[in-house]
């Protein structure tokens, strides 16, 4: 059985820039990722407002971002391989970005989404995107656009880590 992780964040602020609330993951050199789920969603509209979203890969430079250590979805099974990381560096995980990076981005899903019901990318096994251990690029999900109103985003990531 794979070992699954999540990395999220809860009532963000986005700031100046459009792709800063988001939820990052980058392998490390010997972990291949297998990503699961992704989510968005705010707690602070009561209006009907369209919303863009992507999930996508950038390589070097990355996002500075605030720490996050994956979370356990199965108590028993160990502590992530993938540790929290400001420099979204290979083998980190972080959240929220502070500046973006100008590392080159591509965009694998473009989605929209109605900011009253929120954002839920659940693939089927066949859809599931796959980070190569060493791939030397992170995974992430991200605003394109940036959002009418910019507090108590929540966005995040689960993901399996791969033998």
């Amino acid at each position: 059985m794979a070992r699954e992780y999540i990395v999220g964040s809860l009532n963000v602020t986005v700031t100046n820039a459009v792709d800063l609330a988001q939820a990052f993951v980058n392998p490390g050199t010997t972990q291949s990722l297998e990503f699961l789920r992704a989510w968005a969603s705010q707690a602070a509209n009561a209006t009907s407002a369209q919303q863009t979203v992507a999930l996508r890969t950038q390589v070097t430079a990355f996002p500075t971002l605030t720490s996050a250590t994956p979370r356990k979805t199965k108590l028993l099974d160990p502590i992530s391989q993938i540790t929290g990381g400001t420099a979204g560096a290979a083998g980190t995980s972080g959240v929220n970005a502070s500046v973006a990076g100008a590392g080159t981005k591509s965009e694998i899903i473009d989605d929209n989404f109605n900011v009253l019901n929120g954002y839920l990318w659940v693939p089927t096994p066949r859809e599931t995107i796959i980070m190569n251990a060493s791939a030397a690029s992170g995974f992430g999900i991200y605003f394109p656009v940036a959002p009418t109103t910019l507090t108590s985003w929540s966005v995040g990531l689960t993901f399996a880590e791969l033998g």
